[in-house]
């Protein structure tokens, strides 16, 4: 499944998306674990959009050949992972047979443990197709290990102790997902570093066409959709490699404009703000205090 706009068709089951993959009824109503090679969807939801009630972490692999990233390929042909959260828009379409696993868990499963709350500080739930979690042998090992303890927990007789180990399998398989993402980011590094020079470039381009004064500010989201990446990858990305975020990188280069405004210019203060997007200077001058522990006036009065 993939990552696809337009109005999706609703599935708040995972009884309900086990029917449309024809797959057998699963073995608990708010968690499954499932072969990719058994899912079997029917043509006419061939091209469908789907939103999904639950949680969706996919292991697949190809023996068909490398699996694409971008424009690219993946860093490992082993396999890759990827992780939706509930509501998220997802698609099907005809593709080379994968292996592998999908593990579905409704919310209610977790509700009454931390994961509940935590689970939304895995970013990776907000990314796109394309960054998916590529897998070395030895980080395939370690997926497959995790869940195929889970499928042997489900296959055993359900006891007061089951969810609880569920749970805690579930939660380590994130944390290491969590670290073969920040693995990814490092080997990948050559990769990012032009993405990083690309952000920069279409960063200057904006500012100096005057695109501030027709769009206002520039957006993380605008960003990321120059870049063609998620919001939320860009962003992990960027703080792994350089230690801020989208949004500082933006503010950083708002700060380095005003200071040019401030400097080669005639423009008071409100029209400095003007020029860069802000609606109100009062926002203007609380960023640029902010970042340069001085006002906008002072700053300017100082080159006077």
């Amino acid at each position: 499944m993939e990552k696809k706009e337009n109005a999706p068709l609703k599935i708040s089951s995972i009884s309900e998306l086990h029917r449309l993959l024809q797959l057998p009824k699963p073995l608990h109503p708010l968690i499954s674990l499932v072969d990719n090679t058994e899912m079997s969807v029917n043509k006419e939801l061939l091209n469908r959009n789907f939103a999904l009630n639950f949680y969706k972490i996919s292991y697949k692999f190809s023996e068909n050949g490398k699996m694409g990233y971008g424009q690219g390929y993946y860093d490992f042909n082993e396999g890759g992972m990827m992780f939706t959260a509930p509501n998220q828009i997802l698609s099907t379409k005809e593709e080379a047979e994968y292996h592998g696993y999908t593990l579905l868990v409704h919310p209610d499963f977790i509700r009454n443990y931390p994961l509940a709350k935590n689970i939304k500080n895995f970013g990776f739930f907000s990314y796109d197709t394309n960054e998916a979690l590529h897998l070395s042998d030895k980080e395939k090992t370690v997926i497959v290990g995790l869940l195929q303890n889970i499928l042997g927990e489900l296959n055993t007789a359900i006891d007061e102790i089951s969810q609880d180990v569920i749970v805690s399998y579930i939660e380590v398989l994130l944390n290491y997902s969590n670290r073969f993402y920040k693995r990814q980011f490092i080997t990948r590094k050559s990769f990012n570093n032009d993405l990083l020079s690309n952000m920069e470039n279409i960063l200057d381009g904006y500012f100096n066409r005057q695109e501030t004064l027709t769009k206002g500010l520039p957006t993380v989201e605008f960003l990321a959709s120059e870049l063609n990446l998620s919001p939320h990858y860009l962003s992990d990305m960027l703080r792994n490699l350089t230690g801020q975020n989208a949004q500082q990188h933006i503010h950083e280069k708002l700060i380095e404009k005003a200071k040019e405004y401030l400097t080669t210019t005639n423009f008071s203060v409100a029209e400095v703000a003007y020029q860069l997007g802000f609606e109100h200077s009062q926002s203007f001058n609380k960023l640029f205090k902010k970042k340069m522990n001085t006002t906008p006036l002072s700053y300017k009065q100082s080159f006077n």
